[in-house]
């Protein structure tokens, strides 16, 4: 048998139940074909990246498969037929990954803090610190506009009568 992800998305007014039934009736109709689901991720609600159907959220879920080919297929042709399955997905895999997939992994990254981007409840203005003066005896440079320090003196030189 060959080894199988897919991944399908339904749509955002079905309830995480309904989609948990079509999960499960979908692999039932894989091991009816003689395959198995070596894993199943509900991703759950996201947005995507463009309408679908009227739709700008999903509900994601992602199965392993072991299964031989008319079983993905007979899969597939069932979720083309239900109405609640917006788009699908499925690539044929050297091997099935272990452990969580990337989605997964990026999602556990997400929800820690990101420094001043917390949402602390703060309503302060946060502002970064100025950077340090650095102590030096030569002269600021000049900002345009400003004459220099050295142009804006004048000298004055004795016996000179002004």
């Amino acid at each position: 048998m060959a080894f199988y992800e897919n991944v399908f998305i339904v749509r955002q007014d079905v309830s995480n139940q309904q989609v948990e039934e079509l999960a499960t009736r979908f692999t039932e109709i894989l091991e009816s074909g003689g395959g198995k689901v070596e894993k199943t991720e509900f991703w759950g609600l996201r947005t995507m990246a463009y309408k679908i159907k009227k739709n700008r959220k999903g509900h994601y879920v992602m199965f392993n498969l072991d299964a031989p080919s008319p079983a993905v297929q007979e899969m597939e042709r069932n979720m083309m037929l239900s109405e609640d399955v917006i788009r699908h997905m499925t690539l044929r895999v050297d091997e099935l990954e272990e452990g969580p997939s990337a989605v997964m992994k990026f999602r556990g990254e997400r929800t820690r803090s990101y420094g001043d981007r917390s949402d602390s409840g703060d309503s302060t203005s946060r502002t970064p610190a100025a950077p340090p003066a650095v102590a030096s005896d030569a002269p600021a440079p000049a900002v345009s506009g400003e004459p220099t320090a050295a142009a804006s003196e004048t000298p004055v030189v004795e016996g000179d009568s002004a």
